[in-house]
């Protein structure tokens, strides 16, 4: 099995970390190149970055599935968190889950005035109960790559009348996303969707959710170059939710999303997955025992984080996490890949 896109990428090792960091296509390092050149020329319309946040912004609705005015810009998961976090009631309960990200989880757990409780992975659908006002869960754990059932967790949500925040960063690229399932999601854009780090999305309903934007700033302005000064009249979409946004990230930001877009994320999670069955294959082989999580793209292996190190000398790139040792699969891998860990391990 080889790559999806060979022409997109050449990296100088196995790369199995996109769990961490995906790796950026070259289309996106020319666009960026093209952009940052622009700025220390001082040409005219550098400094106009709404057309390629447009872009990007409408390129992420198209992959999960929602229209581009439910979908805000900004540059942080935990921003995103914060703010779902500072628009809730005094003495609202949220529902987590043991072990989940810090970035969902920290927001929830420093805004004054909540009752945070975490439970399993397992059990949050039935831990929802009638005084739950939201349920913060990501799609897929970051530490061991195991699946949350995102069907049983929202059908219990709305049976209690909370809402779900989902965090889709280890998702959305390779696992088909239906953003419209949820009251909101969020997801950075510098792993499976490829783009540089300061990108990020956020999804709200179609009634924008009710969130008090608390960082509105000119950018959040229906016509944000009328919203330079005073008080700004707030964008009657997402939009009033958006961080200023860095530029040269988002510039590259379209070319992974395309490249998603244009490959199908059925296809994508059909080669990911194929690899990562490989490599639990040849872990079983070698008398390893990875976490359960047969559907996932992130191979988790319990106690043999301190082989990172090792397989890095090998030209391996791998990641160490919860003292596990954590391999993840995306469309520029090959079974060449999975068979060279393999090789470096035994």
């Amino acid at each position: 099995m080889e790559s999806l896109a060979p022409a997109h990428f050449a990296p100088e090792t196995v790369y199995l970390d996109t769990a961490a960091t995906g790796l950026v296509p070259a289309s996106a390092v020319a666009a960026m190149t093209e952009a940052a050149t622009a700025f220390s020329l001082g040409r005219p319309g550098a400094e106009d970055h709404f057309p390629v946040v447009e872009a990007v912004r409408a390129a992420f609705a198209r992959l999960v599935g929602v229209p581009a005015r439910q979908v805000a810009t900004g540059g942080s998961a935990a921003v995103f968190c914060g703010l779902v976090a500072q628009s809730l009631p005094e003495g609202s309960e949220v529902l987590c889950v043991e072990g989940d990200f810090s970035s969902l989880v920290n927001p929830f757990h420093v805004r004054p005035g909540l009752r945070v409780r975490t439970v399993p992975l397992e059990k949050v659908a039935d831990a929802v109960a009638p005084g739950t006002a939201l349920v913060a869960v990501s799609a897929v754990q970051s530490a061991d790559g195991r699946l949350a059932d995102l069907g049983a967790i929202g059908e219990a949500a709305r049976a209690h009348g909370a809402r779900t925040l989902v965090d889709v960063s280890q998702a959305a690229g390779w696992l088909p996303v239906d953003a419209g399932a949820h009251d909101f999601t969020v997801c950075v854009g510098y792993k499976w969707l490829m783009g540089p780090r300061g990108t990020a999305y956020l999804t709200v309903p179609e009634d924008l959710g009710g969130l008090t934007p608390v960082f509105a700033g000119w950018v959040a302005g229906e016509d944000p170059w009328d919203s330079t000064y005073g008080q700004v009249s707030l964008a009657r979409s997402a939009r009033r939710y958006d961080e200023n946004p860095a530029l040269l990230p988002y510039t590259g930001a379209l070319a992974g999303l395309r490249l998603v877009g244009e490959l199908g994320t059925e296809r994508i999670a059909a080669h990911d997955r194929a690899l990562a069955g490989r490599f639990r294959a040849g872990l079983a082989a070698l008398g390893h025992r990875p976490v359960p999580a047969e559907d996932s793209a992130v191979v988790s292996v319990p106690g043999l984080g301190h082989a990172a190190e090792r397989l890095a000398a090998a030209g391996v790139r791998v990641s160490a996490r919860a003292g596990g040792l954590r391999a993840s699969f995306h469309l520029y891998n090959s079974t060449d890949d999975v068979d060279r860990v393999l090789e470096a391990l035994a």
